[in-house]
């Protein structure tokens, strides 16, 4: 024993990594002192209770996160933020609730290094939910991520997004959950901008997430897109095979460059089906377009919808494709068929 005690303090010395170790909280204070405690490679298990501070992680890689009971999990309630994550890649966060913050819900970011993106972060079965209410006040908020994997999380009621993405790249978000409550300004659902790619959502449930449930693009101030430069708010974004209900539309296209909505199921938007925007008219920008919708399937009323199509100024509609999609004016099955830029390849109009 007193040879392998002389070994340890000898790689101690050397600067050898201690192992890794799993840590429990059951208060705000213990997590606060957990978190000061932390190492690369580190667990951190939190009791199912109620906490009420901010807590913020800078630096630590391959960090765990995590309920000790992921049946009932911690819930952060209240302050600005539940959680801020800078510079810590390979982090995994799950069974962990927060509400009622008045800033961001959880945030997670590459400290402001917009060359250097954090990369191998994963979101799993978070509830979030009451952040706001009112204002630019985002559920989750991610800023540099790339290779990067949100699953099975549940967010209802936002001011800003349910999900904002930065320059973000190499994005997968599948199985998430995301409902509109009365009193929040929910202005998108999840937004892709400041110069994010190759971003997929699917397999995602959307009930009345916001006058944009899913917007592809945005505006975003020149100094934060990354990599710096880009001339396009979001490119290479796949949506597909969500269900998306109520909205005023069901996805809003908007300074992107290159897209794929297919195979989702829309339900009842109350203003128009799509819109094509083009909202950042910086020097050199890509014009919105080379947009494919396929296979779709759109419910719609025509009481509510008068154009399908919300195209503003400066967009490139002629570049959208349109191939195989069902629509269906449930209220007038004969005036089903949509009024498109370009003609659209084996489109099914009325039939229920």
């Amino acid at each position: 024993m007193k040879m392998k005690a002389v070994f340890a303090a000898a790689l101690l010395t050397c600067g050898a990594p201690l192992p890794a170790a799993v840590l429990q909280a059951a208060s705000d204070t213990e997590i606060n002192s957990s978190i000061a405690a932390l190492k690369d490679g580190d667990t951190l298990r939190i009791a199912p209770g109620d906490y009420t501070r901010r807590h913020s992680v800078t630096g630590i890689a391959s960090l765990t996160i995590e309920a000790l009971d992921p049946a009932h999990p911690p819930h952060f309630k209240g302050d600005t933020e539940a959680w801020h994550f800078s510079r810590c890649p390979a982090l995994t966060l799950r069974h962990l609730k927060c509400s009622g913050q008045t800033d961001n819900g959880i945030n997670l970011d590459d400290g402001g290094r917009f060359t250097e993106p954090v990369n191998g972060i994963r979101l799993e079965n978070l509830i979030v939910s009451d952040i706001g209410p009112d204002g630019n006040f985002d559920a989750i908020k991610c800023s540099g991520l790339d290779h990067f994997t949100i699953s099975h999380c549940e967010i209802s009621g936002w001011g800003g997004q349910a999900i904002d993405l930065v320059g973000c790249h190499e994005v997968l978000i599948r199985d998430c959950r995301f409902t509109g409550k009365p009193g929040f300004s929910q202005h998108t659902g999840p937004q892709f901008k400041g110069g994010c790619q190759h971003v997929t959502i699917e397999k995602c449930t959307f009930k009345d997430a916001g006058p944009r449930p899913i917007q592809v693009g945005g505006s975003t101030g020149l100094d934060f897109f990354r990599p710096p430069g880009a001339k396009y708010e979001a490119a290479d974004i796949v949506v597909r095979d969500n269900l998306i209900e109520g909205g005023e539309c069901a996805c809003a296209f908007t300074g992107v460059d290159g897209a794929e909505f297919t195979g989702n199921t829309i339900l009842r938007p109350s203003k128009w089906i799509f819109r094509i925007l083009q909202e950042n008219t910086a020097e050199g920008f890509k014009t919105c377009g080379n947009v494919a919708i396929r296979n779709n399937t759109i419910t719609f009323r025509r009481s509510d919808i008068g154009s399908e199509l919300n195209i503003g100024a400066g967009t490139a509609p002629a570049s959208f494709r349109f191939e195989g999609n069902h629509w269906l004016a449930e209220d007038q099955p004969a005036a089903s068929k949509p009024n498109l830029p370009v003609k659209e390849k084996e489109g099914v109009y009325g039939e229920r």
